[in-house]
């Protein structure tokens, strides 16, 4: 389905839609450059005892099937992606983010921290800039001799996100992040990626909606260790750092991850029931 966001047609999958638009509603925003299937899968098995709860997985501007006609920086995209939501969502609503999506998400709470009644984060880009990022140095922790037999050698090492490498591991990345990839709109990919950091507000006082911060300790890409100097802006914040898993976390650490983001989900129809 597609919905108007101030004139940039956007892509989403709706989940529960039996609840209705006035249901609780979740808003999932996935990484760059990938598109809603690196959320769906993983999120969906979260929200298998919440049936009743309304998940809105979007692709961003330029991303999955969006197109970005006019979208040529990161400002623009969260423009696109608040108008998607305001058009989606008549109140108050839950929010994840992840990598790139979980940066979105920071700018969206510091927006209207009032409509964000929780904010989940998933391996979330917190700088910007590549270089000025501390993370860890890529490291494979577990290689399964059966996969390496298969794929080969070279296809192993040149996945330089993959901390986790067995034949589910590989199987989920080639169902959930692969195809995002390929689809991807390289010019606007390019066109974002060159006015990557925003200009927008993040954090400017805390947010006090129950969050969750779910982080991979080898995570290469967007790591961790940035993520703790923010953690006193939200001060109902659960910070969980995970052993053996990178930024494809949820696939690394199904079990956990699953198990967090349930508690998360939680305390945020507690936090809506006692205010």
């Amino acid at each position: 389905m597609f919905v108007d966001a101030a004139g940039s047609p956007v892509h989403y999958v709706e989940r529960g839609a039996a609840a209705g638009p006035d249901a609780p509603t979740t808003v999932l925003l996935h990484g760059f450059p990938v598109d809603h299937r690196l959320m769906l899968t993983a999120f969906e098995g979260a929200f298998a005892a919440r049936p009743g709860q309304r998940r809105l997985y979007l692709d961003l501007p330029g991303m999955g099937a969006s197109p970005a006609s006019g979208v040529a920086s990161t400002d623009d995209v969260l423009a696109v992606v608040r108008a998607a939501i305001d058009a989606l969502v008549p109140g108050p609503y839950t929010l994840v983010g992840e990598s790139y999506g979980g940066y979105l998400a920071r700018g969206l709470v510091a927006a209207d921290p009032e409509r964000v009644r929780g904010l989940g984060l998933l391996c979330p880009m917190i700088v910007p800039e590549h270089a000025a990022r501390d993370v860890p140095e890529h490291r494979v922790l577990v290689r399964d001799e059966g996969l390496l037999r298969e794929v080969g050698a070279a296809a192993l090492d040149a996945d330089d996100v993959g901390v986790v490498q067995t034949p589910e591991t590989w199987r989920r990345t080639e169902v959930e992040v692969v195809p995002g990839l390929a689809v991807a709109d390289d010019a606007a990919v390019a066109r974002i990626a060159s006015r990557y950091a925003g200009t927008f507000a993040l954090e400017p006082e805390p947010y006090d909606g129950p969050t969750l911060f779910v982080l991979g300790r080898q995570d290469s890409s967007t790591g961790y260790r940035d993520a703790w100097h923010l953690l006193e802006h939200y001060p109902r914040a659960t910070f969980a750092v995970l052993d053996r898993a990178g930024h494809n976390l949820q696939i690394e650490q199904p079990a956990l991850f699953e198990a967090l983001v349930g508690e998360w989900l939680d305390r945020v129809d507690e936090a809506a029931v006692t205010g």
